[in-house]
């Protein structure tokens, strides 16, 4: 039987060596936000909910949502908002056809993610 010769191929870039692109940060954080919007949501619905319910169950679900916990979930959330607002602009850029070559690709991806945090300091400061 015949010997068969081994092939000497590259091996997968290690997380060591690896450098992630922005482009597939932002996509991974892109569903990352979404995710996490059902919190926000969750919190949000709770809160409707037993003010529609009883006083006294408005006051547990109010305390929690006006608390450290609240706050960083809905600023969380209003974050997410904004970055899934340009991160959506930038993909109807690129359904264009537009905007594929790496140097626009990364300042669409900044763009996102600086623009989001300006978004939300702005709409925290303005209600």
């Amino acid at each position: 039987m015949a010997e068969a010769k081994r092939v000497e191929r590259p091996l997968s870039p290690h997380l060591q060596i690896y450098r992630p692109q922005l482009t597939s940060v932002t996509s991974i954080l892109t569903r990352i936000t979404g995710n996490a919007l059902i919190v926000g949501v969750i919190l949000a619905v709770w809160w409707l909910l037993a003010a529609a319910t009883s006083p006294a169950y408005f006051e547990t679900a109010n305390a929690v949502a006006t608390s450290w916990f609240g706050d960083l979930v809905f600023t969380g959330s209003l974050w997410a908002v904004w970055y899934h607002y340009l991160a959506g602009l930038r993909h109807l850029i690129w359904d264009s056809g537009k905007g594929f070559d790496l140097p626009t690709a990364e300042k669409l991806g900044w763009a996102c993610v600086i623009g989001s945090v300006v978004l939300t300091v702005i709409t925290i400061v303005l209600v």
